[in-house]
C-alpha cells in the first residue's frame, strides 16, 4: 500500500473541491507530529487531519474529533496567531510529488490582507508540516531539521523553503511520453524499477500496474525492450496520463479473502480477480484503511516504555526459571543416594575396612548393583553420608520446585500484561497496565502529592452484540477481567477464555434466556481474537458458567481456576461482529 503522488492527486482535488473558500474555526495539536484543522465552507464543516508521523503520514478528512492537550505546542499556537479565522484560497500539488500545499489568506495586526502556505510533506520518515510566508520564508515546522540532521535541507524558522531533488525524476504531467520511455529504458535496472525510479509520482504497485496494462513482465531489463512494447508502453502511459489529468479517479481498497492487498486511486487491471471495495472519496478510503493502523501505531509509541519494562522484566524472570530447571534438574540423583545408604545398612556389615566399592543387590529393581565408597569411612558413615546427600538434595527439591511454580506464575503474569498492551487501543486503556505493574513492583509508583493513591482507571471493556442480540462483554486488562467476572458477571452467564494462552475474559449474557449455538461461537470467536493467538484458524476455547469460575486466595489479576468446562475450536474472525461504542 503506497501513499504515492497519484494518491495525493486524487486526494488535492476532493480538498480543493470541499475546502477552497471554507475559515479555519479552530486549529489544535493532538500529537506531536499532527494537526486537527476545523474549516467551515458551503454551511458545512469539515475536519482536516495533517500527521507528519515517520512511520504512517496521512492528510484526510474525518468526522472524528480529537482532544488537544491542556498546553498548546508552540508550533500550534504560532498557526492560531496566523491563520486561526483564515481563508483557504488554494490547494495545490507541485508536480506529482508528496507534497500538499494548502495556499491560505488572513489579515494581519494591520489589518492588511497577507498570503501563507501550510506546506505537508508525506515522505515517510522525512515527512513534515512546514509555515511559511509567501515569499517562502520558513516560520516554523512541527520537526526542525538542521544541519546535523540532514545535509540535503534545513527546515527551521528564518530559512527559505525549497522542494529538495535528490533524484533525477521527470515530471509525467509536463514530460512527454516519449521523454519518460527513454528516460524508463535508459535505466540499467527491471523495467518495474526503472519506471518508479524515473518518474515522479509513481510507486512501485502503480509501476507494476503500468507493466501489467501493457502486457509486460516488471521483472525485464528495460533497456531489452523491443520498440513494439515500447510502443505498447507508451500508449498505456499516455492513457494513464490522461486520467489523472482529467481528475479521472476512482479509490478502491483490492482484498485477497479478507486481507487487503492494495488500494489506488485509479483502477488496478493487475488485481482485477480480487474483490474491491469502492469509496466516493480518497478521505474515506484512507480513514477506512489507516484508521486503526494509525490508532495501534500512535498506541504503540505512548505504550513503549511499559513494553520495555514487561519485556525486560520477562527476559529476566525466563532466564531465573531456566537457572531453577537446571536446579531441579541436578536433584534427579535424590533417590539414587537414598537407595545407596539403604542397601549399605543392609549388607555393608561385610564390606571390608578401606575398600572404595561394594557390591548389593537392589531389592528394588533386583538388579546387581556397585556403589562407590569413601575409603577412609566406615559403611555406616558411608551410609549416613549418602542419607545426608539425599536429605540435602531432596530439601532443594521441594524448595526448587516451589520457586518454579511461582516463576511460572509471574511469567504467566507478564505475558498477560503483554498481551493487555497488545489490545491497548487508547491512553485509557494504558493506564490499568501501568497500575498494574506499579502494584507489583515492576515500576515505581511517582511520587508528589497524590503518590499513595491509586489513580482513577476510566477504561471500559469492549461491548459486542451477537447476531442474535446477546450482549457480549471483553475485558481489556488483568483489573479488568476481575471486575468483569466477579462483579459484573452473573452466576448462569458463560465464561470464555482461550486455553492455555493470555488472553480476556469473555462475558456471554444470559439474561435467564437459552443461548442459541451461534452465540456461543461468536463469543468463542472474541476469546480466539482477544488472545495471544490472534489470527489463528483454529485455537482452543475453554467455556463454562461464570459460578463454575474460582479465584484462588492470593491469586494475580485475571488468574482464576476451574474444574469442569466445554471446549471449542474456532476461527479468530469476529468482522461479522457489531461493536456497541
Amino acid at each position: 500500500m503506497a501513499f504515492d503522488g497519484i494518491t495525493i492527486a486524487c486526494l488535492r482535488k476532493e480538498l480543493s473541491d470541499r475546502l477552497v473558500g471554507g475559515r479555519i474555526t479552530k486549529i489544535v495539536q493532538p500529537e506531536a507530529d499532527e494537526l486537527l484543522l476545523t474549516i467551515k465552507n458551503n454551511a458545512a464543516q469539515y475536519r482536516l487531519l495533517l500527521s507528519a508521523s515517520a512511520s504512517l503520514p496521512l492528510v484526510y478528512l474525518t468526522e472524528k474529533n480529537k482532544n488537544a492537550p491542556m498546553t498548546a505546542p508552540g508550533f500550534c499556537m504560532l498557526l492560531r496567531k496566523h491563520l486561526g479565522g483564515g481563508r483557504i484560497t488554494a490547494v495545490t500539488q507541485p508536480s506529482l510529488e508528496r507534497i500538499l500545499r494548502f495556499e491560505i489568506e488572513h489579515l494581519d495586526e494591520m489589518g492588511d490582507l497577507c498570503r501563507k502556505y501550510l506546506i505537508a510533506e508525506l515522505m515517510g520518515k522525512h515527512s513534515n508540516l512546514i509555515f511559511c510566508r509567501e515569499d517562502g520564508t520558513i516560520l516554523d515546522s512541527i520537526k526542525h531539521v538542521s544541519l546535523a540532521v540532514s545535509s540535503v535541507r534545513e527546515v527551521l524558522p528564518g530559512r527559505t523553503y525549497f522542494i529538495p531533488h535528490t533524484q533525477d525524476k521527470l515530471d509525467p504531467l509536463t514530460a512527454s511520453p516519449a521523454e519518460m520511455i527513454e528516460a524508463v529504458c535508459a535505466k540499467p535496472a527491471p523495467l518495474g524499477k526503472a519506471i518508479y525510479t524515473s518518474l515522479t509520482g509513481f510507486s512501485p504497485a502503480m509501476a507494476e500496474e503500468l507493466c501489467h496494462r501493457s502486457f509486460l513482465e516488471s521483472a525485464r531489463p528495460a533497456a531489452a525492450l523491443e520498440d513494439r512494447e515500447r510502443d505498447m508502453l507508451q500508449h498505456q502511459l499516455l492513457r494513464l496520463m490522461e486520467s489523472i489529468k482529467g481528475e479521472d479517479f476512482t479509490p478502491k481498497i483490492y482484498y485477497n479473502g479478507k486481507e487487503p492487498a492494495e488500494f489506488s486511486a485509479v483502477p488496478l487491471t493487475m488485481y482485477e480477480d480480487l474483490d474491491a471495495q469502492s469509496f466516493e472519496d480518497m478521505s474515506g478510503l484512507l480513514e477506512s484503511y489507516y484508521a486503526v493502523k494509525n490508532t495501534l501505531t500512535r498506541i504503540h509509541q505512548k505504550s513503549a516504555d511499559l513494553r520495555r519494562v514487561v519485556q525486560t522484566a520477562l527476559e529476566r524472570t525466563r532466564k531465573k526459571y531456566d537457572l531453577q530447571l537446571k536446579q531441579l534438574q541436578d536433584t534427579e540423583k535424590r533417590e539414587k543416594y537414598k537407595v545407596w545408604g539403604e542397601l549399605i545398612h543392609t549388607y555393608g556389615y561385610g564390606v571390608p575396612e578401606g575398600a572404595r566399592s561394594m557390591q548389593a543387590l537392589n531389592y528394588y529393581t533386583n538388579e546387581e548393583i556397585t556403589i562407590p565408597l569413601d575409603s577412609t569411612l566406615t559403611a555406616q558413615e558411608n551410609a549416613k553420608r549418602y542419607f545426608d546427600k539425599y536429605g540435602k538434595l531432596k530439601r532443594t527439591f521441594e524448595a526448587v520446585t516451589k520457586l518454579l511454580e511461582e516463576t511460572r506464575n509471574e511469567i504467566e503474569h507478564l505475558e498477560s500484561i503483554q498481551t493487555a498492551l497488545d489490545m491497548a487501543l487508547t491512553e485509557e486503556d494504558l493506564a490499568p497496565v501501568r497500575e498494574e505493574l506499579v502494584e507489583y513492583g515492576y515500576i515505581r509508583r511517582k511520587s508528589g502529592r497524590n503518590s499513595g493513591k491509586k489513580p482513577k482507571l476510566s477504561s471500559r471493556p469492549y461491548h459486542y452484540l451477537s447476531s442474535d442480540g446477546f450482549d457480549i462483554y471483553v475485558g481489556k486488562n488483568n483489573f479488568q477481567n476481575d471486575e468483569l467476572t466477579f462483579q459484573f458477571a452473573s452466576g448462569n452467564d458463560w465464561w470464555f477464555h482461550a486455553k492455555g494462552v493470555p488472553g480476556s475474559h469473555v462475558i456471554l449474557k444470559s439474561e435467564g434466556r437459552e443461548l442459541p449455538d451461534r452465540a456461543f461461537e461468536e463469543a468463542g470467536r472474541l476469546a480466539a481474537y482477544y488472545s495471544k493467538n490472534r489470527g489463528g484458524d483454529k485455537v482452543e476455547i475453554d467455556y463454562v458458567e461464570k459460578k463454575h469460575v474460582k479465584k484462588p486466595g492470593g491469586g494475580k489479576p485475571g488468574f482464576v481456576v476451574y474444574y469442569t468446562n466445554y471446549s471449542l475450536v474456532i476461527d479468530s474472525d469476529i468482522s461479522a461482529l457489531r461493536q456497541v461504542e
